[in-house]
């Protein structure tokens, strides 16, 4: 298998978790009881921890490729 294929797949994974996990977790500041700042959006998130959610999506991605790739050697799947 080319290895482009390998790191195609992993972002494409990782886009996907990083999808999924991005809307947990955010509340709008006047959910968390702040005042709406005049000129901001009201639905803009108050925290909306990308750093944290990005490395859970690193994870996500990386059990998920391994399961790929696992697959690929056993010729479960053949690419």
């Amino acid at each position: 298998m080319h290895w482009i294929v390998l790191v195609g797949a992993f972002f494409i994974f990782w886009f996907l978790a990083l999808q999924i996990v991005m809307p947990i977790g955010v509340k709008a500041p006047h959910e968390s009881g702040e005042e709406v700042v005049a000129g901001a959006d009201p639905g803009a998130p108050h925290n909306p921890n990308l750093g944290f959610k990005a490395l859970i999506a690193t994870g996500v991605a990386v059990v998920l490729w391994g399961i790929l790739y696992a697959l690929i050697l056993l010729h479960v799947l053949d690419l």
